[in-house]
């Protein structure tokens, strides 16, 4: 099975800052989901759920057993798939997934996607340790593998995850089923689609330096550096440009060391001149994902979601886990059952509209905006602004508030409200 040509554009940027990088005490994470450009991104709230014993679960294409139990979950999702790019759990574990390619070959076949491993972890794991131990016993039992676009054309890689929670953060870098992982108890992280783990090595896969010594990529003795040793020898095209991003993410994190917060990770984000914001031929971020998770268990993390491309133009608009969460239907993309490409063989022959309802209005808005000499376009952004400056006040009260803090029941329904006043704005 191919698994990319040398120019095919592919990227996702992910960040963390754990205290003291943090301006206060909590840890953010943040996410640029970076797909191909006319892909639709939707935003999907799974209830926590109890399953009998011998339970199947069907992934995005092949099934594994499921768990007598599982988290609630809120994903940021290409809808044409079962997993996700982003997301959280009702514990206040959030992660991340990169593409990632290295000398270990990517596997012919269906598997696990790194995005059914991303929404497995998050339903099954209550800490970051957690829902990493989950993702490597996944990798052991079923392996990963798969096309990760829509398209005739397969797209398969392996992958890299930031997880994140209220104390800690966790890299995890992987190969074919080999993987390594870092822990990061204080300062800030980055991942741009490449092997980061050195020899600081908080865990690894018990076979992980003989495989890579029977191999020949590694003599014995010495140190041993993951990316150094499973890093291809000649990069491809795209994946030099990931370095660029890399450096340049790590230089962003840099600057705001000790004052970092939402805002900033927001400002990150949307930040073109690195290409974080990316806006690439075929590919662009398709959604974007910021979250702040306080290490006082007193106060709810919030997750700032966007549900539609290009973070410069989108409003994040802010979700929380509380009393009568339900799914907001205007980022809920249509389904189409048994005749959806990805369930019919062979895969991918058609196509079909998956635009939500908010999709389609942000559509037209981004292109008034983009004509920034138009009056209607600079009011359509103003109105982005005073919707987010909005759900930030939100955060800095919940963050502020003793025993005022706002009932659950009202928590749960704030981001169905933010999507419906967004909606409103570009109609």
């Amino acid at each position: 099975m191919a698994s990319m040509s040398r120019d095919t554009p592919c990227s996702c940027d992910c960040f963390v800052s754990v205290p003291p990088a943090s301006a206060i005490p909590a840890v953010i994470f943040a996410k640029n989901s970076d797909r191909p450009r006319d892909e639709v991104q939707e935003v999907v709230f799974v209830p926590a759920g109890t399953h009998a014993p011998g339970s199947r679960l069907q992934c995005t294409y092949i099934e594994v057993d499921q768990v007598p139990k599982t988290h609630a979950v809120i994903l940021s999702r290409p809808s044409w798939l079962w997993g996700a790019e982003m997301g959280a759990n009702e514990h206040g574990v959030c992660i991340g997934n990169e593409a990632v390619w290295t000398k270990e070959p990517v596997r012919a076949g269906e598997a696990l996607l790194g995005m059914d491993l991303l929404r497995l972890a998050l339903e099954r794991g209550s800490t970051a340790l957690e829902a990493m131990l989950v993702i490597t016993g996944l990798l052991e039992r079923y392996g990963q593998g798969g096309s990760c676009r829509e398209d005739p054309a397969p797209f398969c890689y392996h992958n890299t995850f930031l997880l994140a929670d209220r104390t800690e953060a966790w890299v995890l870098e992987t190969a074919g089923r080999l993987w390594a992982a870092q822990r990061i108890q204080a300062g800030a992280r980055n991942l741009s689609n490449q092997l980061s783990i050195g020899v600081d090595i908080s865990a690894e896969h018990p076979e992980l330096r003989s495989h890579a010594q029977a191999q020949g990529w590694w003599g014995g003795q010495g140190s041993f550096d993951f990316a150094q040793v499973f890093s291809l020898t000649q990069q491809p095209v795209r994946m030099e440009a990931a370095k660029a991003r890399f450096r340049a993410g790590r230089e962003l994190l840099q600057q705001r060391q000790g004052d970092i917060t939402v805002e900033a990770m927001m400002d990150i984000l949307r930040d073109k001149d690195s290409g974080i914001c990316m806006d690439s031929g075929g590919f662009r971020t398709t959604a974007s994902m910021v979250s702040i998770l306080p290490r006082d268990l007193k106060r709810p993390c919030v997750h700032f979601l966007t549900a539609t491309p290009d973070p410069s133009r989108s409003v994040f608009k802010p979700f929380i886990f509380g009393e009568g969460v339900t799914q907001a239907p205007q980022v809920l993309s249509p389904t189409f059952g048994a005749q959806d490409p990805v369930r019919t063989l062979p895969r991918f022959q058609t196509q079909v509209d998956r635009r939500h309802s908010l999709y389609r209005g942000h559509q037209v808005a981004l292109g008034l905006m983009e004509a920034e000499q138009q009056e209607r376009g600079q009011k359509l952004r103003q109105k982005q602004h005073d919707l987010e400056r909005e759900g930030l006040e939100v955060l800095w009260g919940l963050l502020a508030a003793g025993e005022g803090t706002p009932p659950p029941q009202q928590l749960g329904s704030l981001f169905q409200a933010f999507v419906e006043r967004e909606g409103q704005a570009y109609a």
